[in-house]
């Protein structure tokens, strides 16, 4: 079991964030997350990293309870790649110096590297099909560099757990599919990471991606096989309006 969550709720000033969640993840599946602005996503995520603490329920990662388990030492076989975190990143480091990092989970690297630890970080980007931008400056990257840049950077670790909070947004619809691409590629390595897609873009949802959760205002609204969660009544339900749903390529696509 990857994740276990019974009767998860969490409360801040007095309002339910996360309510009644119950939600599991088995080894070998992969999740895509999708819920509107305010629906508690985040919330989720940073729960999962042990960054928010549950009011209520009972929550295990990894095989790990929370509250009987030093999160700080589970973080490491957890990675994550958020928008918030490449704000966090000096621009002038090279790309590699990014991804070195993460071996140690630091922002900035602060003592020569190991070869060991360099080589790690090379074959991470080659991977995501970006060594060639090894040695140059993070600022000087593309939107859709920098991301697989961070994605290397949580692959580093070789985690058991990957998180990929809004990893397209911003990009153009060429980039977009390009990182999308990637990330498909990543499900096919050797000791592959239970990834976590999270979107707001229904057309995000590669075929890889073959269970998938609803979450609105902080309860679970449907969870289970994409295929029988994504279809047209149950995201007019989800929306609370009525969309046209359509499977192209086996990825969904919704028109309102």
């Amino acid at each position: 079991m990857i994740l276990s969550m019974a009767n998860i709720s969490c409360i801040k000033n007095d309002k339910y964030i996360l309510k009644g969640m119950n939600w599991t993840v088995e080894a070998g599946q992969h999740w895509a997350i999708v819920g509107l602005n305010g629906s508690g996503k985040t919330t989720l995520l940073n729960m999962l990293c042990g960054y928010v603490f549950p009011s209520g329920g009972d929550m295990s990662v990894l095989g790990r309870s929370f509250g009987s388990y030093d999160w700080r030492k589970l973080r490491r076989k957890i990675g994550i790649v958020s928008s918030s975190l490449q704000e966090k990143f000096y621009g002038g480091e090279t790309a590699l110096d990014i991804v070195t990092g993460g071996i140690f989970a630091t922002i900035g690297l602060y003592d020569e590297p190991a070869k060991k630890h360099t080589k790690a970080a090379v074959l991470r980007l080659k991977q995501l099909n970006c060594h060639h931008l090894a040695h140059q400056a993070y600022s000087t990257l593309s939107q859709g560099e920098k991301q697989k840049v961070l994605i290397a950077r949580a692959l580093v670790n070789t985690p058991e757990l990957l998180i990929l909070d809004e990893p397209c947004a911003g990009l153009d619809i060429f980039a977009r599919e390009l990182l999308l691409n990637s990330i498909d590629q990543i499900t096919r390595l050797k000791q592959a990471p239970t990834i976590l897609y999270v979107s707001h873009h229904i057309e995000e949802i590669l075929p890889v991606f073959n269970f998938s959760l609803l979450l609105r205002r902080g309860e679970v609204h449907s969870a289970g096989l994409s295929k029988q969660v994504l279809t047209q009544k149950n995201l007019s339900s989800f929306f609370e309006t009525s969309v046209t749903m359509r499977w192209r390529n086996n990825r969904p696509w919704v028109e309102v």
